[in-house]
C-alpha cells in the first residue's frame, strides 16, 4: 500500500494468507505472548482489558492455522483510526502478516467518515518505522518525551486515504501544472 491508495506487493517476500477477525477473550494468552516477545515495555493483560472495555476501542487478531500470529488495537476517533498497539509474532514476521493487518485498517476508512490512520512509534524502533513507511504511512511530527517508561520521543505517523494535493502545490503553480490559463477560465 502506498499513499496513493494503490497496493504494492514485494515479490521477494513470502505472502501468507491470514484471517483477520475480532479479538476475543480466549485469544488473550497468545496475544500476551506476542506482546512480551515484541516489546521491552509490554502491555499487561490489565492494560489490554482496560483498553478493550472502552466503547471506541477495537481489538483484532491475525490468525493462521488456528494460531494467533499478530494483533492490533485501535480506537475509533471522529475522523481517524488511531492505532494503539500493533505486533506480529517474531516467527511470522516478513511473511505479509503485518501488511495484511494494515490493509484491513485501510478498508475501514471511508470518504464520508474516517479518512486517516495515525499511530506513534518509538524513536528507537527503526524496524517498525520502516515497516509502516513501506505501508504508505509517513512521519509528520515528533512527540517529545512521549513514553513515560523511558521518556523517549515518539514519531507520529499517518496514512491519508485521500492525500490533499492542495497542501503540496500552491494554487498558482497548480493552475500552470494542469494547463489552466486565465483566458480559458474566463470563458
Amino acid at each position: 500500500m502506498s499513499s496513493g491508495n494503490t497496493s504494492k506487493t514485494d515479490s521477494r517476500r513470502p505472502q501468507c494468507d491470514v484471517q483477520i477477525r475480532w479479538m476475543i477473550r480466549r485469544d488473550m494468552p497468545e496475544v500476551l505472548d506476542i506482546e512480551r516477545l515484541s516489546f521491552e515495555f509490554a502491555w499487561s493483560e490489565e492494560d489490554f482489558l482496560c483498553c478493550l472495555r472502552q466503547r471506541n476501542c477495537i481489538g483484532m487478531v491475525a490468525e493462521r492455522q488456528e494460531r494467533i500470529v499478530g494483533f492490533m488495537i485501535y480506537e475509533l476517533l471522529k475522523s481517524q483510526l488511531h492505532v494503539l498497539n500493533f505486533a506480529v509474532a517474531p516467527w511470522a514476521r516478513r511473511q505479509g502478516v503485518g501488511t495484511q493487518m494494515v490493509e484491513k485498517l485501510v478498508t475501514k476508512l471511508s470518504q464520508q467518515r474516517r479518512q486517516e490512520i495515525t499511530l506513534e512509534v518509538r524513536e528507537t524502533n527503526l524496524p517498525a518505522q520502516l515497516f509502516f513507511k513501506r505501508q504508505g504511512l509517513s512521519a509528520n511530527s515528533v512527540l517529545r518525551g512521549h513514553y513515560e517508561d523511558t521518556d523517549e520521543d515518539a514519531y507520529v505517523m499517518n496514512y491519508q486515504l485521500y492525500p490533499c494535493e492542495d497542501q503540496i502545490i500552491p494554487f498558482t503553480l497548480r493552475k500552470q501544472a494542469f494547463g489552466f490559463d486565465s483566458d480559458a477560465e474566463a470563458a
